[in-house]
């Protein structure tokens, strides 16, 4: 069955955005759909914006003009405001990709969404909370320039592109965040679904980019915060909010399931136990030393393992 792919406006600023990153940002939006209109807004006899005129033809972007009549006031806004509902009313477009750091586009924004249609954001890290938050998702500009010089710093099998990713933390309200997402999401068995997790994220906060965190995508993020159990179903990923009891009952039961007459196992059999379950860890045995000895005891040799006495 072919997919539909949806026909996108891209309405760009011309006056708060940067020229220098809008091959990055077209190239983001075909990841979306298909750019059917492309338009740049502003005052093109404004000597500022003499630069744009050289990446017009190559992206094949219509330059629209809009002489500022009045002083201190944004004519250009307006246009672009105007155009996006002639636009909106034609019913032609499934989508609007508007590229400004200016919160005058928010009641622009609520109101495309009102209609039913997907509005992506495109702008600086100074962009106000209400504009990012009136689009269903927003794409700093920023993560688009760094992951196009790590693209090129991989060319280059420079070290420098591995050093990248140490650069980023997860903060605090992000990682509860994802927490959340999984819980929300989870079966009975407490196992969430990685495509529903990431849609719940994008709602909730517009602006969540692991690209922010130096990640190309949420899968590598979630391998690397090493905090969730992962099991896929064929190409799809799901995970769990990993619990050490969960973890500790099932070392004890494949102890069990492996020991001699005197109760011990050997260490690698239940390493070989845990590489073929859901338990998705770095270092089983790091991970199987670092269970309390009230619960596990090891032989002199630390290659046997057995279950403690319960204490008296």
């Amino acid at each position: 069955m072919e997919i539909k792919s949806k026909k996108l406006a891209v309405l760009i600023d011309a006056d708060n955005s940067s020229l220098n990153s809008i091959q990055f940002v077209l190239e983001e939006i075909a990841k979306y759909g298909i750019a059917s209109v492309k338009r740049v807004y502003g005052d093109w006899s404004n000597e500022a914006l003499k630069n744009w005129r050289d990446i017009l033809l190559p992206h094949a972007i219509t330059p629209v003009q809009q002489f500022a009549y009045t002083k201190g006031k944004d004519a250009t806004d307006m246009i672009l405001i105007i155009d996006a509902m002639d636009l909106l009313y034609s019913n032609a477009l499934d989508g609007f990709c508007i590229v400004s750091s200016d919160s005058d586009f928010t009641p622009l924004a609520s109101r495309i969404r009102e209609s039913g249609l997907t509005v992506y954001g495109f702008g600086r890290n100074k962009t106000p909370e209400a504009f990012v938050k009136a689009c269903d998702k927003f794409i700093y500009v920023e993560n688009l320039e760094a992951e196009n010089k790590q693209n090129i710093l991989k060319d280059n099998n420079d070290k420098e592109s591995k050093e990248l990713n140490s650069q980023f933390m997860l903060d605090k309200y992000s990682l509860n965040l994802i927490y959340k997402a999984v819980k929300d999401n989870a079966d009975d068995s407490g196992w969430a679904y990685l495509g529903s997790v990431g849609a719940y994220l994008t709602t909730v906060k517009p602006d969540f980019d692991t690209r922010n965190y130096g990640y190309d995508k949420l899968s590598g993020l979630v391998k690397a915060l090493d905090l969730f159990e992962i099991k896929m179903k064929g190409s799809q990923m799901y995970l769990r909010k990993r619990s050490f009891g969960t973890f500790v009952k099932f070392v004890q039961k494949a102890i069990n399931q492996n020991a001699d007459s005197r109760g011990w196992a050997s260490l690698f059999s239940i390493i070989q136990a845990l590489e073929k379950s859901d338990f998705s860890i770095r270092n089983n045995e790091e991970a199987i030393r670092s269970i309390h000895s009230g619960w596990i005891e090891f032989s002199e040799n630390n290659k046997m393992i057995k279950i403690a006495k319960a204490m008296p």
